[in-house]
C-alpha cells in the first residue's frame, strides 16, 4: 500500500477523500491501526490520561511522549506518524519549540508534530517548519488550555470566537502548517474553517464537514466504562471482553484447569 505522507494528506483534501486518524501509544496497537488502513497515527498527549492515569494532559513530559512515540514507530509502516508536543515544550520561545520538535523526529522517528494554539503560536510554529519539521495546528478546545477555558467546554459559540478561529486558521495556513485539528467546536464553524483553508481539517467533536476525523482508540473500542464524550462512537466494548477473559483465566488457574497437558512441554 502507498506510504502516507504530508503531501498525500493535502492531496486527499483536494480529491475529496476523507482522512482517517486514530491515536496509538504502543507498538501493538499502532501496528493494528496501520494494518487496518488508517492514514495517520497520533501519539497524543492524551496518553497522559488514557495510559498514565493523569487527570489531564498537562503533566505529560517530552520523555514520556518520546517513549510512546518510539514504541508506536515500530508498529507503523504505511500511516503518517504524528506526535503531540506536550505542554511547555514549544510555548516559551522558538528555539525551544525547534529543539523539542527535533527530538521527536530524531529520537522517536515521528514524521510530523502537532502544536496547540492559533495566531499567538505562529512565530514558534514557523521556526519549527523552517527547521524542516512538518507541523499540524490545533484549534478549538485545546486541552493544554484546560484551566484557561475553565474545563472541557465547546469553543467557538460566540461571534467573536468564530471570527478569531477563522483568523487563526488562516494564520496557521500562512505559517505553513499542512493540517489543522478542530476540537469540540460547532459543526457550522468547522464547515466554515474547512472551506476557508486549502489544507485538510481533522475533526474531533467538530461535526461531519471536516476533511477527516480523529478519535482516541481506547474510546473507540470501549476500554473505559466511564461516560464517553458526545462526539465518541463506540465500535466495540473490549473492556467487558477483556475482563471476562481474565476472570475465566483466574478460575482455570485456581481450579488447576490451566495449564493443561496441551499447554505444557
Amino acid at each position: 500500500m502507498e506510504k502516507i505522507t504530508t503531501t498525500k494528506l493535502v492531496a486527499m483534501k483536494k480529491s475529496g477523500e476523507k482522512i482517517v486518524m486514530l491515536t496509538g501509544y504502543d507498538c501493538s496497537t499502532a501496528r493494528i491501526l496501520d494494518e487496518a488502513g488508517v492514514d495517520a497515527v497520533l501519539v497524543g498527549d492524551s496518553v497522559g490520561m488514557v495510559k498514565l492515569g493523569y487527570d489531564n494532559t498537562l503533566p505529560v513530559t517530552m520523555d514520556e511522549i518520546i517513549y510512546h512515540a518510539r514504541a508506536a514507530r515500530r508498529g507503523v509502516k504505511r500511516a503518517l506518524l504524528i506526535a503531540d508536543m506536550p505542554f511547555l515544550s514549544y510555548e516559551t520561545k522558538p528555539s525551544d519549540a525547534v529543539l523539542n520538535a527535533g527530538r521527536l523526529v530524531k529520537e522517536a522517528g515521528v514524521e510530523a508534530v502537532k502544536i496547540e494554539g492559533g495566531s499567538e503560536m505562529v512565530k514558534n510554529i514557523g521556526a519549527v517548519i523552517d527547521a524542516k519539521i512538518p507541523v499540524i495546528g490545533h484549534l478549538g478546545l485545546t486541552p493544554q488550555a484546560l484551566h484557561k477555558f475553565g474545563g472541557y467546554k465547546v469553543q467557538g459559540r460566540s461571534e467573536v470566537d468564530v471570527k478569531k478561529m477563522l483568523k487563526d486558521a488562516r494564520a496557521l495556513e500562512r505559517a505553513g502548517v499542512f493540517m489543522i485539528v478542530l476540537e469540540c467546536i460547532p459543526a457550522v464553524l468547522a464547515k466554515k474553517i474547512t472551506a476557508a483553508v486549502s489544507i485538510p481539517t481533522i475533526g474531533i467533536g467538530a461535526g461531519p464537514f471536516c476533511d477527516g476525523q480523529v478519535l482516541v482508540t481506547d474510546d473507540l473500542v470501549g476500554l473505559y466504562s466511564d461516560t464517553s464524550p458526545k462526539f465518541v462512537k463506540r465500535y466495540a466494548e473490549l473492556k467487558g471482553l477483556i475482563a471476562s477473559a481474565v476472570k475465566e483465566y483466574g478460575t482455570d488457574v485456581r481450579t488447576g484447569k490451566f495449564p493443561a497437558k496441551e499447554n505444557s512441554y
